[in-house]
């Protein structure tokens, strides 16, 4: 599974705009975010769909579908939940 290029992040970019907007991440390049020096979020293509991969407690990275807005959704739940003191 690849990194999203231009085309994917072009259709994500509504996501993306609110993921940009929860505080304490970086945006290091565009649909790659990073909380403090450790990456945090970013997005991968692939023919089954839309992928992003968050890593909210320890090494792990978990991939959520994002190829449909509830799977947007459950990614800015995810987000905000690990970016909580």
């Amino acid at each position: 599974m690849k990194h999203a290029g231009p085309d994917a992040l072009d259709r994500l970019e509504p996501l993306i705009a609110r993921i940009r907007e929860l505080p304490g991440l970086a945006e290091k390049a565009r649909g790659v975010f990073y909380r403090k020096s450790r990456a945090f979020l970013h997005f991968h293509e692939d023919p089954k769909g839309l992928f992003a991969d968050i890593r909210v407690q320890g090494e792990d990275f978990e991939r959520i579908d994002v190829t449909g807005p509830e799977g947007g959704d459950r990614l800015l739940a995810m987000a905000r939940a690990g970016l909580e003191p």
